[in-house]
């Protein structure tokens, strides 16, 4: 995985593994890989991924089972999708907005491109 600077690493970790619960790789339940497993995949440091964990954790999108490992929170993923829609909304979209406005981009031109994108 290639890692950007604009935030920390292990949150770049925890949003990586929550991609994966929202594309249907780890479902309600699911044993996700331990932390060595994901660090050694990601090629980072073990105390970086135990951050990441704790972090879902806290957040209730993973949970523990002493002795057997993590797995994801039952509802996860729609917490994820509700968690996700609404930082699109409050940070993401309105830049967004702007740039549509300075270069005089309409909705149209938006959802004409949306839709040759879904084509696919």
């Amino acid at each position: 995985m290639t890692f950007s600077n604009d935030k920390p690493i292990y949150i770049q970790m925890a949003d990586r593994l929550c991609d994966e619960i929202l594309s249907g790789k780890y479902q309600d339940d699911d044993r996700i890989p331990s932390v060595r497993e994901y660090a050694v995949l990601l090629e980072v440091n073990t105390n970086t991924a135990v951050k990441a964990y704790e972090q879902l954790a806290r957040e209730e999108i993973i949970y523990n089972k002493r002795g057997l490992g993590y797995f994801v929170t039952k509802g996860a993923k729609k917490q994820i999708l509700k968690a996700r829609k609404k930082e699109f909304m409050k940070e993401r979209l309105p830049e967004f907005f702007r740039q549509m406005h300075l270069l005089d981009i309409s909705i149209d031109d938006v959802a004409e491109a949306y839709k040759k994108l879904t084509e696919c």
